[in-house]
């Protein structure tokens, strides 16, 4: 590994912390690789199976809980936070009461914010290889990272409440007394023996039960535990198959995740929108109606979700979901009318399992007064 004195290293964290800021990163923290505590709670909730479909959580054995497994020679992780709340965007409160629209989770509305993040750690690991490499030429040639945001076996959360930057929530969300929980993570694995962030933060969570409370599918099952497989996040994005009845009325109107314990974590009221113009709110999804959102064909949806998280489900997902919400819609001749259209065109626009879940929504209406 590059061979700094401590005054070096001292100054390179201060000067990435600023490369950060100036990057668009909102903090930035230094932990080590011991996560020997959260790796007992991640073997747990594996071992209960706890984790649905998701199988690459347990994938990669314990290259997830031991960064130097994954990336030789890491001693040193990097994280940061950049927040992705959208100004000006509809209430999602309002979008929420309101059962004929469909609400979209706010880190959704904009572009998909792997490559926005992923290159800003790029551009931060480049300036910190060119930093060392002026500081003693001949003896740092061997400076290794690798960044990664959401896109490899890597606990994030874990690593940014070792790094400062805020403590897990109750909903298994990392929370930042300054700025709530509407925010990304990102990852600089290094050999650098940078000297760590020190640890202030505590749970501020208290006696609060507000996020467990509002679940619409009671999915975190005690505090700091959440049930995946009854998680509508989950239910509307992960899951590949059909979504069981049991679940579908809790979903509501909403078509791809859910941002229930966010919007009542008393923490977000510190929350700050976004300056990232990629994270603004586009094409309507932050306001759209559930019937025109249905007749998308699929030529529609992947224009529509171009550069956007939302495209990575696709689009028979895409109409699954919507189809949920429909049926979750108050009575409507309307409604109605386009889902029987939308049956007839199965040769030509549905699968078999929205065929089944407008078959489903088709007598909720009729149960309907």
């Amino acid at each position: 590994m590059p061979k700094l004195s401590n005054s070096q290293l001292i100054q390179l964290s201060n000067d990435i912390e600023q490369w950060a800021t100036d990057l668009g990163f909102q903090q930035f923290g230094i932990a080590d690789i011991d996560l020997s505590e959260h790796e007992q709670h991640l073997n747990q909730w594996l071992q209960k199976g706890l984790h649905g479909e998701m199988e690459y959580m347990a994938r990669h054995g314990s290259k997830r809980s031991h960064p130097e497994e994954l990336v030789n020679g890491t001693v040193r992780v990097i994280s940061l936070r950049m927040d992705y709340l959208p100004p000006e965007s509809a209430a999602p409160q309002d979008i929420l009461r309101d059962k004929n629209k469909g609400y979209i989770s706010r880190y959704a509305l904009g572009r998909d914010y792997h490559k926005l993040i992923r290159k800003r750690l790029q551009q931060l690991a480049t300036k910190m290889e060119q930093a060392i490499s002026l500081l003693e030429p001949s003896k740092n040639t061997d400076f290794a990272y690798r960044v990664f945001t959401d896109s490899a076996p890597v606990l994030e959360k874990a690593l940014a409440e070792k790094a400062n930057l805020g403590w897990m929530g109750k909903h298994t969300n990392l929370i930042n007394r300054k700025a709530g929980s509407w925010f990304f993570l990102g990852e600089i694995y290094t050999n650098l023996p940078l000297p760590v962030t020190d640890q202030q933060y505590e749970n501020h969570c208290g006696s609060c039960t507000a996020c467990i409370d509002i679940c619409p599918t009671q999915a975190i099952i005690e505090p700091y535990v959440v049930n995946a497989k009854r998680c509508i996040s989950y239910l509307t994005i992960e899951l590949h198959g059909s979504i069981p009845v049991e679940f579908r009325k809790d979903i509501g109107n909403r078509i791809y995740g859910c941002d229930d314990c966010q919007l009542t974590c008393p923490w977000n009221r510190f929350a700050k929108p976004t300056n990232e113009k990629d994270f603004f709110s586009r094409h309507k999804l932050d306001d759209s109606n559930l019937l025109e959102l249905f007749n998308w064909d699929e030529e529609t949806f992947l224009k529509q979700t171009e550069g956007s998280a939302i495209r990575r489900i696709g689009f028979e997902r895409w109409q699954r979901n919507i189809v949920v919400a429909l049926g979750n819609a108050p009575k409507s001749d309307e409604i109605v009318h386009a889902l029987r259209e939308g049956l007839s065109a199965r040769d030509c626009r549905q699968t078999d399992m929205v065929v089944e879940h407008i078959e489903w929504a088709i007598s909720e209406h009729s149960q309907k007064t």
